[in-house]
């Protein structure tokens, strides 16, 4: 006896993505070289909360990081880059600060766009593992 036997071919597809469960592909990205780690998720949202934020403390605060982490990560990105990507503002009206420069915006870019098209590969790569497992 079918087990579905009042299901359509449509219902008996959505009953089994249900029940069996859609395989998904996760993936992380890491940018780096010999001379040590550049980028990730982590390191990213980092320069983004400087952009943000115009200094490593506050955007350190914003993601619930210690100033010395935070410190930490933005030293080893600039030594590790062709091109420091942050950098320090100084003096003027309201004292000085920190700001991105155009390698850090860049990165910023450059990293987006290679997790847009890893995401692309992966859902290219999750229709194929369906049928395969």
């Amino acid at each position: 006896m079918d087990f579905f036997p009042v299901l359509t071919t449509f219902d008996r597809y959505i009953f089994e993505e249900i029940a069996v469960g859609k395989y998904q592909i996760n993936s992380r990205i890491w940018v780096g070289s010999e001379k040590g780690m550049l980028l990730g998720e982590g390191r990213i949202a980092l320069l983004r909360e400087i952009e943000k934020n115009g200094s490593i403390s506050k955007a350190a605060k914003a993601m619930d990081m210690s100033y010395k982490k935070a410190w930490r990560l933005v030293d080893e990105m600039n030594r590790n880059a062709k091109q420091p990507l942050v950098q320090q503002k100084i003096g003027g009206k309201g004292g000085g600060g920190t700001v991105l420069s155009e390698a850090g915006i860049n990165a910023i870019r450059i990293y987006t766009e290679l997790q847009e098209k890893e995401r692309a590969f992966l859902r290219e790569q999750e229709s194929w593992l369906q049928n395969e497992l």
